[in-house]
């Protein structure tokens, strides 16, 4: 494909742009994302089409699933989201960036598809870099690709695209105050995403949220798959096991993504591969599936770094609401780690009361709460220090929270919020 405008010459004016449109702006529903793809052409995909719904998991789910592709010969898009130091992580071919010249170009035949649509037809921020993962996953020729859902499920860019399989990974409570307010409301508009006549997968649910994707799939004509029917994963016997079309077991599987919710991810995606694999008529292979998820990483998911300067290691998790947070308790416990300090913040949208408890539970020591210049959604830090009690101390930043544990023993948490984690990795350039 060619892009037949030069709107953006460079990826830095494609850039500014992008940030113009205002990184949390929403404006949820399928209308503009329909009329970009029919002004594109794409109506229909060139390639397998996967999409990741749920509250907690979406990532790491859709990159396992991505890698079980890849390695089996398949040149695999994934798209994903937020990002952490360059908007180019949330779109991937075969694991890697994509060219920012290939950027421009998809940026470019976007806006040149929606120019005569006015102000109307103008994309949001989430809804134009879906639209150019689709676009650049096409014209570099991906024969298969994972998206990520944003926000929900009815009304996210994601859902307006033709899928061939939807995965849900588990559902909790979390941006009620645009989907809820119960887990009943949140479970039907993810529910949303399910896929009229066609294929979806669910993991684990809360039984609120399993009846409401029962019903909805029963009113659509989905078959709803139970990932366990499909395939499982055992970390005890670090065991992988196909279950469809008929059984393969795959031993000694240790995946690289750490935790013990990871397993339940790894399910999942084992499940979704095996419906891929039966659609691309791929035989799975027991040492492409070891590989895939024995390499597969993503950063911020109990993701330990060792900074020069710094005399503790730093554990970084992108845990931002109670499930993941209760999620990332229990692996603490499991892994053995008692973290001596924690830096920790949350956004304003986040049902900050009933997470404290859970956060002054992950850590003995001190911690340390820093303000976030320039995230417009972030929960001012002495607010937060203050409901965490007398060992939360607010800071002006992420530097200066660094500052005050580097000279700590042991291993010092980070957690509450994906844009913290980024504002660690770009002022250290890791």
């Amino acid at each position: 494909m060619t892009a037949s405008t030069s709107d953006f010459p460079d990826f830095a004016a494609f850039a500014a742009y992008l940030d113009s449109l205002g990184l949390f702006h929403m404006d949820l529903g399928p209308g503009r994302m329909h009329a970009a793809l029919a002004g594109l052409r794409l109506e229909s995909l060139p390639h397998l089409a996967v999409q990741v719904v749920g509250t907690n998991g979406k990532g790491s789910t859709a990159a396992l699933l991505a890698g079980l592709l890849a390695a089996h010969g398949l040149p695999t898009g994934l798209y994903l989201s937020p990002h952490f130091v360059s908007v180019r992580e949330r779109i991937l071919l075969g694991g890697k960036m994509i060219a920012g010249q290939d950027w421009t170009r998809a940026a470019s035949a976007i806006q040149a598809a929606v120019a005569g649509l006015g102000q109307a037809g103008r994309l949001t921020y989430f809804e134009l870099l879906t639209a150019m993962a689709v676009w650049l996953f096409a014209d570099l020729g991906a024969e298969a690709a994972v998206y990520e859902a944003g926000l929900g499920g009815a009304g996210d860019a994601t859902t307006a695209l033709p899928r061939d399989l939807t995965l849900f990974t588990p559902m909790g409570l979390d941006h009620a105050s645009v989907i809820g307010p119960t887990l009943a409301d949140i479970a039907a508009d993810k529910a949303g995403a399910l896929p009229a006549g066609g294929r979806a997968v669910t993991g684990p649910q809360p039984p609120e949220a399993a009846a409401v994707l029962r019903r909805e799939a029963l009113a659509r004509g989905t078959r709803l798959y139970d990932a366990a029917e499909l395939a499982a994963y055992d970390p005890s016997s670090r065991q992988a096991t196909l279950l469809f079309p008929k059984r393969l077991d795959v031993p000694d599987v240790k995946l690289k993504l750490a935790g013990p919710h990871q397993a339940q991810n790894a399910a999942l995606a084992l499940a979704g591969f095996t419906l891929c694999a039966e659609a691309m008529g791929i035989v799975p292979d027991p040492e492409a599936v070891r590989r895939a998820l024995a390499e597969t990483f993503l950063p911020g998911r109990l993701h330990l770094l060792r900074l020069p300067g710094m005399a503790p290691a730093l554990l970084l998790d992108s845990a931002h609401n109670l499930p993941a947070l209760t999620a990332l308790e229990a692996a603490l416990k499991a892994l053995l780690v008692s973290p001596t300090a924690l830096v920790f913040t949350c956004l304003g949208d986040k049902d900050f009361e009933a997470m404290a408890p859970v956060v002054g539970r992950l850590t003995a020591g001190p911690i340390y709460v820093p303000e976030l210049p320039g995230v417009s959604r972030a929960r001012p830090a002495a607010e937060v220090a203050a409901r965490l009690g007398k060992r939360a101390v607010a800071v002006a930043g992420p530097r200066e929270a660094l500052a005050a544990v580097e000279k700590l023993d042991g291993t010092v948490l980070v957690c509450g919020s994906m844009y913290l984690l980024a504002a660690l990795f770009a002022d250290r350039q890791n």
